[in-house]
């Protein structure tokens, strides 16, 4: 049987994820001045096919007759909307890009991961709400449901992403903030091939404790820490089948600042995080390091739920081969 959405084999997996064919993007149409920028510059250094997806709740096609009565007109909401979607997909053919716009009815979770699965999409691409009173992400209930589901990069857009308005001079950069955990090395692979396919330098991080935290408990801090060397050795063995440059930075305080910090002074166009074992929206709720990631970068962040136990072993060595 012929491996379907996000349920392939590891090696057309790697093939997938570094060079998408389909990119999905789940729109609620309030975030697409944010998302198509993204999406139109993905789609033209990948040459994937762009999909705009906007499903409706059902409330949504609710409407009123000239008495005032309510009555259900599925048939004009789904219009309506694809009046959002057309220009925007008008604006990608006129770039050469292949695009086309999709709106449909149900549970929004629902049909987005059955929208992953029809079309063999290849990559996610997903917008986070704005920040409530406490600084926080919201990430609503569909985000949450969609990234317990698949098993795909899904790349999250932020309320603080941002194309530069000029990057033509600046060197392309990819940053992969690793826990240096038993996934690092296919992780560690995954965006080494991210990152040759942009033509773009990898970086490597891992943010220690603050220095003085270190020295009290008599640890070895900066270059003198074992951390670093583990980093250097994983940074070439990353960049030695891929002819590309890596490199490795450790970094002392406070992890999502220090990340957010260095993205941000290198102008990277990706942040890599590192993937878990848990379910990718119990892992944000957990780790405040990746939330606060995700609320505060001004470039894409992507993600990955990983697979568990044999599927993870054979998986890495996969990634290893195509590094």
């Amino acid at each position: 049987m012929p491996a379907t959405g996000g349920e392939v084999s590891a090696e057309v997996g790697v093939e997938r994820w570094t060079h998408p064919a389909v990119i999905l993007v789940a729109t609620n149409l309030s975030d697409l001045d944010r998302l198509m920028p993204f999406a139109f510059q993905m789609a033209g250094e990948t040459g994937a096919r762009l999909l705009l997806l906007h499903v409706l709740p059902a409330s949504a096609s609710l409407t009123v007759d000239a008495a005032g009565m309510p009555y259900y007109d599925p048939a004009g909401a789904m219009e309506y909307a694809g009046k959002d979607l057309d220009p925007w997909c008008e604006q990608a053919r006129n770039q050469g890009l292949r695009c086309e716009a999709l709106v449909r009815e149900g549970h929004a979770a629902q049909e987005i991961v059955a929208a992953v699965r029809q079309f063999h999409s290849d990559w996610l691409l997903l917008g986070t709400r704005s920040r409530g009173k406490l600084g926080q992400l919201l990430l609503g209930s569909v985000a949450e449901q969609v990234l317990r589901s698949v098993r795909l990069p899904v790349i999250t857009v932020g309320p603080e992403a941002h194309l530069p308005v000029d990057d033509s001079n600046q060197p392309r950069t990819v940053l992969h903030a690793t826990t240096l955990g038993e996934t690092s090395r296919p992780n560690a692979a995954l965006a080494c091939q991210i990152a040759a396919g942009q033509n773009a330098k990898l970086i490597l991080l891992h943010v220690l404790p603050p220095i003085d935290e270190m020295q009290r408990k008599h640890l070895p801090a900066g270059f003198d820490s074992a951390v670093l060397h583990e980093l250097r050795t994983l940074a070439a063995e990353t960049g030695a089948g891929a002819c590309m440059d890596v490199e490795a930075r450790v970094l002392h305080g406070n992890p999502a600042i220090e990340i957010l910090a260095e993205a941000a002074a290198c102008h990277a166009r990706l942040i890599v995080l590192g993937a878990t074992r848990h379910t990718a929206f119990e892992n944000l709720m957990r780790d405040r390091t990746v939330h606060r990631v995700l609320a505060h970068a001004r470039c894409p962040v992507l993600t990955l739920r990983e697979p568990a136990g044999k599927d993870l072993h054979v998986e890495a060595e996969t990634l290893a081969m195509h590094a």
